[in-house]
């Protein structure tokens, strides 16, 4: 099963500081964890995003599209970093996550999706309404 494993943003995050002292012992304390999780074959992907400032939303209502430039409000709505995974199942992938170095200075979060797998669009699943 394949999922997305979410590091919720913080207002340490959205700031966007990486050369402190607390932030370096917390990126190779990262590169630690990573390099299990290559090791183990279940990274796929994964990375940091930049803070929301640097990004931009598009909002889509019909055939319109609006831009919107970042920063973006709800700090603990926004995204800090994501991986992708491919686990046995969800409590593999919640047993990888609590092995996980506190990716941020303070109280973090980390959430857990499983994608959608062509299986789900099958005719008869009930996948898409779990």
């Amino acid at each position: 099963m394949r999922v997305m494993v979410l590091v919720k943003a913080t207002d340490d995050s959205e700031r966007g500081l990486l050369h402190t002292p607390e932030m370096t012992g917390m990126l190779e304390a990262m590169g630690r964890y990573n390099a299990a999780l290559i090791e183990a074959g279940i990274l796929r992907a994964g990375d940091g995003l930049k803070p929301s400032s640097h990004g931009k939303r598009i909002a889509f209502d019909g055939p319109g599209r609006t831009v919107v430039d970042g920063p973006f409000a709800q700090t603990r709505e926004l995204v800090a970093g994501f991986w992708l995974w491919e686990v046995e199942d969800m409590d593999e992938a919640v047993a990888w996550v609590k092995r996980c170095p506190n990716p941020m200075p303070g109280p973090s979060e980390i959430e857990i999706r499983p994608l959608y797998e062509m299986a789900d669009f099958q005719e008869g699943s009930d996948a898409g309404t779990r």
